[in-house]
């Protein structure tokens, strides 16, 4: 799991800095010697960050690329390949010695955060690999455990669908988007961290909003929806119609941007479902019209509950849009491996807002193939476009956090293998 930026553990800094200084000079044999020698006393020493900046062995092994990078020369191009080749090796053995990929220094940056920046594209790739490695293994473990925490427990089968859809919080699963880290430093997401400082599903459907014409809110100032994903919406739209007369099914109202565009489109469908669950956007919604309009149908509650009803219905859709707030990829992956495909023609195409991890690249990049690895198993194929984004630093006046902190967006459009 990701770890504070530079954890407080009684340590010999001489020590530290032997670690350290092997893994910057990529002395495998050295640096071997050293961890299988040393052991603190809560922290392994694969993972023992230096106290002036905060780094950790992969940093080491990465920052020493830096200064053979600079180079113009030919001489200097090849002793930056060197190093990096060089690197690469290191860091293959740190994490074969358990090293955690997603560790932060004082500049609140992970090793792969520090090798996208020096432009150090192996090593980058290196550290993408892990972070997919790990959060594969940690989403299955969270699923064992969930199946055993089933199996000891006295829920009798036909009570189970009862208790999953009460307002239990999953406090072990990355959120899509979530509210949480006041300061602006989020970590990368992990399923094997709990979220206590996120915005869990149940305390945003009893929260008030706030509404403007740039940004919707929650009470605590977080992004719920804002105005500069319009251009996201637009494309997204454009994707998922491509001839009239189809049926949609947006889940997410939030400020009704996708909506507008899907009302708007010259391939405007013949029926156009909405899936709401907070009182104060509903409220909005009778405001403006949406339950009046011709071939709009609204549906009021969580999708947790209105999509097993439509399905029971026998309602098929040609397209679905999926964006919510507060929930986790626990709650993403179930929409999309339990409910899509009981809801969506054999034709049909479906998409989602693309946020998760979008506080840092690696994330972003991370979670990108975590998806691409369940929908697979979910029986789905992904197609990715990117779009880039202009520069949003003016867009975060009154909000809580930076929710998006990557440069272009992958707009992901999912359809049933062949």
């Amino acid at each position: 799991m990701a770890a504070d930026a530079v954890a407080d553990v009684p340590t010999s800094l001489d020590q530290i800095n032997q670690i350290i200084k092997a893994s910057s000079e990529h002395d495998i044999r050295l640096l071997q010697q050293h961890l299988d020698t040393f052991s603190f006393e809560g922290c392994k020493a694969v993972d023992v960050q230096e106290p002036e900046r905060g780094y950790t062995p992969l940093h080491a092994a990465i920052a020493s690329c830096a200064a053979a990078t600079n180079g113009a020369h030919d001489h200097a191009k090849h002793d930056a390949s060197d190093r990096e080749t060089q690197a690469y090796e290191t860091i293959k053995v740190l994490f074969e010695n358990g090293a955690i990929w997603n560790q932060l220094d004082r500049d609140d940056e992970t090793p792969g955060c520090m090798a996208h920046r020096l432009g150090l594209e192996s090593l980058y790739q290196l550290m993408v690999d892990a972070g997919v490695r790990a959060e594969m293994l940690l989403n299955r473990l969270d699923e064992y455990e969930e199946l055993e925490d089933l199996e000891d427990s006295d829920v009798q089968p036909d009570t189970v669908e009862a208790v999953s859809n009460e307002d239990t919080d999953d406090a072990d699963a990355p959120q899509l988007v979530d509210g949480s880290d006041p300061e602006g430093k989020a970590e990368v997401p992990s399923a094997s961290e709990p979220t206590t400082g996120d915005v869990q599903s149940s305390a945003y459907l009893s929260s008030t909003l706030s509404l403007d014409d740039k940004k919707l809110l929650d009470e605590s100032q977080n992004g719920v929806m804002m105005a500069w994903e319009s251009g996201i919406m637009a494309r997204s739209t454009n994707a998922l119609l491509p001839s009239p007369g189809l049926k949609i099914l947006n889940i997410g109202f939030g400020m009704g941007i996708i909506d507008s565009y899907i009302q708007d489109h010259k391939n405007k469908p013949a029926e156009h479902h909405i899936v709401e669950a907070h009182p104060d956007v509903v409220k909005d919604m009778r405001v403006k019209g949406w339950f009046d309009k011709p071939g709009v149908k609204v549906h009021i509650g969580k999708w947790q509950d209105i999509l097993p009803e439509m399905t029971g219905e026998g309602l098929a859709f040609d397209a679905i849009y999926y964006d919510t707030f507060a929930e986790s990829y626990h709650d993403f992956k179930d929409f999309f491996s339990e409910h899509v495909i009981g809801l969506l023609e054999q034709d049909g195409r479906w998409s989602y807002f693309n946020g998760m991890g979008a506080d840092r690249q690696i994330s972003y990049d991370v979670y990108q193939k975590v998806v691409e690895i369940d929908l697979l198993d979910a029986g789905f194929d992904v197609e990715w476009t990117d779009i880039a984004l202009p520069d949003l630093g003016n867009e975060w006046e009154g909000v809580r956090r930076k929710y998006w902190n990557v440069s272009s967006y992958r707009l992901p459009v999912c359809k049933y293998l062949d």
